[in-house]
């Protein structure tokens, strides 16, 4: 389950160390963690991050398959998470170290910066080869994140981006060397931890108005 610590001004959120996959518990507990974040004071970012294989490997579709009765009540917690993370009045920072797919993918675009481990694990969208359309919340993020030729090729052709074809794409900031990956998303996130506050708030639900009405509409169907 994920665990949340702190380097002075920067919070560390580990996802865990499975495939963190978006179980409601899961969920749960990075909402959690989330408002711990939020409610502290003074200067403060968020870093999330991950320890095994995975940094996130998506919706939970096991769970999700026993509990049809409970979609559109597990669809809307997971837009809420997208959209909170989106307009969180902090600078945020992923750290991919692993495999990040699926709503995985779509949770780091939430982020304001986006670090990826250059040599191993790949970020993808992978909806259009297992037959799951995009929720109408989904795609709006996606395509308020990256350019559009990125967002058209990511979505309509599942492919697997490595760390340097995904900087190459805009999809992350930068591809580093596992060792130097984490160390160097808590050195971006404390730089920008200053700005935390009101106005940064401000200016994502305005930046991202269109989006996060859209990932707050209850109506949206995943299928």
């Amino acid at each position: 389950m994920p665990t949340l610590d702190r380097h002075d001004a920067v919070f560390v959120l580990d996802l865990g160390d499975g495939e963190n996959r978006f179980h409601p518990d899961w969920i749960a507990s990075v909402d959690a963690a989330i408002d711990e974040v939020e409610k502290s004071e003074g200067p403060r970012a968020l870093v999330t991050a991950a320890s095994g294989k995975f940094y996130s490997n998506g919706l939970d579709l096991e769970w999700l398959a026993a509990h049809g009765d409970e979609r559109p009540d597990y669809v809307s917690s997971v837009h809420g998470l997208f959209a909170r993370l989106l307009s969180l009045p902090l600078i945020t920072v992923a750290a991919l170290q692993g495999h990040t797919f699926a709503a995985g993918a779509m949770f780091s675009l939430a982020h304001d910066f986006r670090l990826m481990r250059a040599d191993r694990g790949f970020w993808c969208l992978p909806e259009a080869d297992i037959d799951i359309p995009f929720t109408r919340g989904m795609s709006a993020l996606i395509q308020s994140r990256l350019n559009p030729q990125s967002a058209q090729h990511a979505m309509v052709s599942a492919r697997r981006y490595g760390g340097q074809e995904a900087a190459a794409a805009g999809i992350v900031d930068q591809a580093l060397d596992e060792g130097a990956l984490r160390t160097a998303a808590l050195e971006l996130a404390q730089a920008h931890a200053s700005k935390a506050g009101d106005s940064l708030g401000t200016m994502k639900t305005r930046m991202y108005a269109s989006v996060l009405t859209t990932l707050r509409d209850t109506t949206d169907p995943l299928g």
